[in-house]
């Protein structure tokens, strides 16, 4: 399964059209007036955060940067599969490189994907005894 880019144009967070989308510091974003392309790369990244491997690099990504050959050592996967799996995360803008010398270390690319990440974490941890 390959990451693909919706064909509609992506627009920056400062360009979409309307107030509605874009969430000022003291109110939220108003969810319903999400337009049908960010429902469609909202739901594709959603699918990329599915798969096992794509979120145990995530999360090993949490600390700080790491390489690829760390990566891959720390979670027993190849480099190979580590940097396919890394393409699409960096293609979703989940992620984000920084080359030191011969190196390419990653490191998630903002605190919206980091508070995700934590805040799933803290979830599924959570005592589920009134179920």
């Amino acid at each position: 399964m390959t990451y693909r880019k919706p064909k509609a144009r992506v627009q920056k967070q400062d360009e979409l059209a309307g107030p509605a989308s874009v969430a000022a510091p003291d109110r939220p974003l108003d969810h319903s007036s999400l337009s049908q392309n960010e429902i469609t790369i909202l739901a594709e990244t959603f699918r990329l955060l599915g798969d096992p491997s794509r979120l145990r690099i995530l999360l090993s990504c949490l600390a700080g940067p790491i390489s690829v050959g760390d990566i891959a050592e720390r979670l027993d996967l190849s480099l190979s599969l580590v940097s396919h799996h890394l393409r699409l995360l960096r293609g979703a803008r989940l992620v984000k490189g920084v080359r030191q010398a011969k190196q390419i270390f990653y490191e998630i690319a903002d605190q919206h994907v980091s508070q995700v990440l934590q805040d799933m974490a803290t979830h599924i941890s959570e005592d589920h005894a009134d179920e």
